[in-house]
């Protein structure tokens, strides 16, 4: 049985696909957004979290690790990610509790019982599964398993993916799914890139697919101040998702709810105290796509 690494399972959501779903995300992911929500998703390998505010400066964590990962210096632990190797020592040894934790290993049989605890709720709301992250893509042979697994008991499954896959993973995988909510962050390849970390020809190319075959795509667009916000990049991303046959595209506006997982996790946040976006300043933007026959909605 394949294991994966996932970093939480969230019941009861109503923001990720119909109904009440339980999402799982997983940890990995190729994209490095400056704005990422859920910054530890981005590693793939166990992480620790540091909270200032507890803690107690004690050095138990220092004196714990057997990797000297730790260090203690001006009244703040550190925790060098390159020396850590996920043991957990420092976290279960630390007394005030402000260590703690982001990734577990876990096979298909443990995430499917945790799904199917709330699969009355699915059938009475319409809702399911969603795969999220991080990018789910990114740990094929797991997710494969996975969504094999729930299939059989006619839960509705949906993908949020950043579409960044070799195609070979995406055209076996996406399949699978009964909605894909692909997100779509630049029209231009030099933008996404600078913004991302990645290029978005292969993005594009998997989008484009996708709906091709028919397949059922929920286009996202996260909008992020200096980023893509303005009207020249509504139309530009208009434009984008007309020619690969969208019909339909959701906005999600620019919010800082990762902020503190930034500093928790001792990184730089390039958004640190920019202002969220509601829909009420997106007006003009999503009157861009209407304009273009697209049904624009947030």
């Amino acid at each position: 049985m394949q294991k994966g690494t996932i970093f939480n399972i969230q019941k009861f959501s109503t923001n990720d696909g119909p109904g009440v779903r339980t999402t799982v995300f997983f940890k990995g992911c190729p994209l490095h957004c400056r704005w990422c929500a859920n910054p530890e998703s981005q590693s793939a390998a166990v992480q620790i979290l540091y909270d200032q505010d507890r803690c107690m400066q004690c050095a138990a964590c220092v004196r714990t690790c057997p990797q000297q990962a730790v260090a203690l210096s001006d009244q703040r632990v550190s925790i060098d990610p390159a020396g850590c190797m996920g043991c957990l020592r420092c976290v279960q040894g630390c007394p005030a509790g402000a260590l703690s934790y982001e990734g577990e290993i876990k096979t298909v049989q443990e995430v499917v019982e945790v799904c199917l605890q709330d699969k009355d709720f699915y059938e009475t709301s319409g809702g399911g599964v969603t795969i999220s992250g991080g990018e789910g893509l990114a740990q094929p042979a797991f997710l494969e398993e996975l969504l094999t697994a729930l299939k059989q008991h006619q839960i509705h499954l949906a993908i949020e993916t950043t579409g960044y896959a070799r195609p070979e993973h995406f055209q076996k995988l996406a399949p699978l799914a009964d909605l894909l909510l692909f997100d779509v962050k630049h029209y231009d390849s030099t933008r996404h890139q600078e913004g991302t970390g990645v290029p978005n020809e292969q993005i594009l190319e998997n989008l484009q697919w996708a709906i091709a075959q028919k397949i059922c795509v929920l286009p996202r667009i996260p909008v992020i101040p200096g980023f893509n916000a303005s009207l020249q990049d509504a139309a530009g991303l208009a434009a984008l998702l007309t020619r690969v046959g969208a019909r339909r595209v959701q906005l999600l506006p620019f919010h800082q709810f990762g902020e503190g997982k930034y500093h928790k996790l001792q990184r730089a946040y390039p958004y640190e105290g920019v202002a969220a976006l509601h829909e009420e300043d997106l007006t003009d933007y999503r009157q861009v796509f209407l304009e273009d026959g697209l049904e624009a909605f947030f």
